[in-house]
C-alpha cells in the first residue's frame, strides 16, 4: 500500500513539475494604438481586448494610448488576434511589445523559435532577459505605423521572410 502511494505521488509530481514548462506562452502585451480621439475610442478597444478569449485583464493609460493585456496561464494567444481586436474597435496598432518567460525559449540556429504554432524571427540575433521574462518588440506590417514599416522594408531587406508578410511569422527584435 505504502509503495502504491509512493508510485501515485511520483507521477503526480512528474506530470505537475512538466506542466510547467509546456507553457511556453506570452504572458503579457503592451499596445500602443493610434487613431485615437478620446476616452470613447480607449472604452472601443478596452472592450474588444477584454472580450478576447484568453485575456485576463487590461489596464490602461489614456495619457500614452498604451494597453496591457494580461493572459490567462492556459491560453496561446498570437499577436494576430490582438491586431484583429484592436482593428475590429476600429483603430491601428502603433506598437505592440510581447513578454514571454525566458525559460519557454528555444532559439535555433538560424534565429527564429517557435511558439503556438508561429515563427518568431530575431532580427538583432540576441535575447535580452529581465527577471526571467524577454520582452519583444514585433516589426511586422499591421504591428507598427505604416511610415515605420515603410523604413523597415529598407531596414531589414537582407531577411528574406521580412517583406512577404506570412501571418504566421513575426519579426521581433527583444527589448528591455
Amino acid at each position: 500500500m505504502k509503495n502504491i502511494n509512493l508510485k501515485f505521488i511520483g507521477i503526480a509530481c512528474f506530470l505537475l513539475i512538466t506542466s510547467f514548462k509546456s507553457y511556453s506562452q506570452i504572458s503579457k502585451a503592451e499596445i500602443i494604438a493610434t487613431g485615437l480621439t478620446c476616452s470613447m475610442c480607449s472604452n472601443a478597444i478596452n472592450k474588444q481586448l477584454k472580450a478576447t478569449v484568453g485575456v485576463d485583464s487590461v489596464s490602461t493609460d489614456l495619457n500614452t494610448n498604451t494597453f496591457t493585456v494580461y493572459f490567462k496561464k492556459e491560453s496561446k494567444i498570437m499577436p494576430r488576434v490582438l491586431k484583429e481586436g484592436v482593428e475590429k474597435a476600429g483603430f491601428f496598432i502603433g506598437s505592440l511589445i510581447i513578454s514571454v518567460p525566458t525559460e519557454s525559449l528555444t532559439i535555433k540556429g538560424d534565429n527564429t523559435f517557435s511558439l503556438n504554432g508561429s515563427t518568431f524571427v530575431l532580427l538583432n540575433g540576441e535575447v535580452k532577459k529581465s527577471n526571467g521574462e524577454t520582452k519583444m518588440k514585433i516589426f511586422d506590417k499591421g504591428y507598427v505605423t505604416q511610415k515605420e514599416y515603410k523604413k523597415l522594408l529598407k531596414t531589414f531587406s537582407k531577411t528574406t521572410s521580412y517583406p512577404l508578410e506570412n501571418e504566421d511569422d513575426y519579426h521581433i527584435k527583444t527589448v528591455i
